[in-house]
């Protein structure tokens, strides 16, 4: 299963070029299963351009967070502070084997979704076997 993450432009590209290695969420989903992200870079490009396997996810302490990510982290201390601002603990989805699509994908036409404020689920349905219905 896969999760359609939305990420601002400047972010997402940082991710394709190996510049950035982790992603930052206040909050992160909870089904095991999702081994898998789709990048939906937000305003004002609104296309999927690519996706990208999860190596691990850290759930720790700012500081903590911070020191362990900083090198790969893609954004300043500042601005992760600023993101994290008011809590205690982040999460960090450590990235890898990333695929950058060569056209990028309509998130209603290719994925029947809208844009998801924090993260949505996806699986691809055209991999099931479908049964007809008899009546």
């Amino acid at each position: 299963m896969k999760v359609v993450l939305s990420i601002k432009p400047q972010f997402a590209n940082k991710i394709f070029d190996g510049t950035k290695k982790f992603e930052f969420r206040k909050a992160i989903f909870k089904n095991q299963d999702v081994t898998s992200v789709l990048v939906y870079a937000s305003s004002p490009v609104q296309k999927v351009i690519g996706e990208f396997e999860i190596e691990k996810i850290f759930n720790l302490d700012l500081k903590e967070l911070w020191d362990k990510t900083k090198e790969y982290s893609g954004i300043t201390e500042d601005y992760f502070y600023e993101y994290f601002e008011n809590r205690q603990q982040g999460f960090a989805i450590q990235i890898k084997n990333k695929n950058k699509f060569k056209e990028p994908k309509c998130l209603k036409a290719d994925y029947n979704l809208t844009p998801p404020q924090s993260f949505a689920y996806w699986s691809n349905e055209k991999d099931k076997i479908k049964k007809p219905i008899n009546f």
